[in-house]
């Protein structure tokens, strides 16, 4: 008989954590759906960094392409022209 009813009482902190699961779930449910949704959001998005370096490249990649032309330019000089002798 002892058996028989202590497998029905349920412990008061049995309980006590029972409720609490429940009322987790009904609040989280929704917050941890934006909570995803969030960090999704964050792992995809382009950060600063990455802008920044892709600028930096083309940045690079512009000033390469002028100081190749600039003296690529300037030091060609036409062998035709005599420097004039004052």
């Amino acid at each position: 008989m002892g058996r028989k009813d202590a497998s029905t009482i349920k412990l008061p902190v049995d309980q006590y954590r029972k409720q609490i699961g429940k009322q987790d779930y009904k609040k989280t449910k929704p917050i941890l759906r934006a909570t995803k949704l969030k960090a999704e959001a964050k792992k995809t998005a382009i950060g600063i960094k990455e802008v920044g370096l892709v600028l930096a490249a083309i940045l690079a990649l512009l000033l390469a392409f002028y100081a190749f032309f600039y003296l690529r330019l300037s030091t060609d000089v036409d062998p035709d022209l005599e420097p004039d002798e004052d």
